[in-house]
């Protein structure tokens, strides 16, 4: 069977015990893959010589045919059967691993021109089938196609602090690029004596109400996965140096509390 390739600590163990990916890796073959199918592979036939001349250590690649059993996120209509070439890991043993009907998830696109042809969007973008799997690139695939999903993290626009009235109270704000132009804004709110609270909002309003995304959700992943590790300069050029050195910590204590983009 193959092996996941993301490290153990990306990955989450199913109360089924089924190793699961970390959600930023099914998140980014959610998007990179225009085609997302559930098939079972009906044949495998090894290539070798010229044509697998590039392939990595430890791997063998196959020309797979296999039946979709549900077409999970599609372009257009596709054939019932597909055909892709995949490259696969070594079994534990290093030998080379049986694929006929094995049920996998492929995340792929179409090849132009070449009907029921998929071309995977990566090294490890067929992957073996999981009730749990299953479900969470549903859920992924659910928000990406959403009319208000969250856009591609670009950059950090400016950013301020205002201090409060009394000690150690203040608001920073910080304005974020996004991809498609639409806005969002992340807010840290200090209050004396209290834990610093922020919030994220998408749109021109910010919704004191709101809070942090919840993890392993799109808008999540776009903060977790897509913010700048630092505040640049530019975004503090307009700030006198104390409120801009409590804007980068508040913006730190974004990350930190966003915790790691897992791969």
């Amino acid at each position: 069977m193959p092996h996941f390739s993301a490290p153990a600590s990306a990955q989450i163990v199913a109360e089924t015990g089924v190793v699961l990916p970390a959600y930023g890796t099914v998140a980014d073959l959610v998007l990179d893959s225009s085609a997302i199918v559930d098939a079972r592979i009906r044949s495998a036939v090894r290539i070798t010589g010229a044509e697998a001349a590039n392939v990595a250590p430890g791997r063998v690649r196959f020309y797979v045919e296999a039946d979709v059993l549900a077409l999970i996120r599609a372009p257009d209509a596709l054939a019932t059967r597909v055909g892709y070439v995949v490259d696969v890991p070594l079994d534990p043993r290093g030998r080379v691993p049986k694929l006929n009907k094995r049920r996998v998830l492929v995340f792929a696109r179409p090849v132009p021109g070449r009907a029921g042809m998929l071309q995977l969007t990566g090294l490890d973008a067929q992957r073996d089938w999981s009730a749990e799997l299953d479900a969470m690139v549903r859920r992924i695939t659910r928000e990406v196609v959403a009319p208000d999903a969250p856009p591609a993290i670009t950059g950090l626009g400016n950013a301020f602090h205002v201090p409060g009235t009394l000690p150690g109270e203040g608001e920073t704000q910080i304005f974020v690029q996004t991809a498609t132009g639409a806005p969002i804004s992340l807010s840290i709110l200090r209050r004396p004596g209290e834990q610093r609270r922020w919030a994220v909002a998408l749109g021109e309003i910010v919704d004191d109400a709101a809070g942090p995304p919840p993890r392993d959700t799109l808008l999540w992943y776009r903060l977790a996965c897509g913010l700048p590790r630092a505040l640049p300069a530019a975004s503090l050029a307009a700030e006198d140096p104390a409120n801009a050195a409590t804007a980068r910590e508040d913006y730190q204590f974004v990350l930190d509390q966003l915790g790691p983009c897992r791969r």
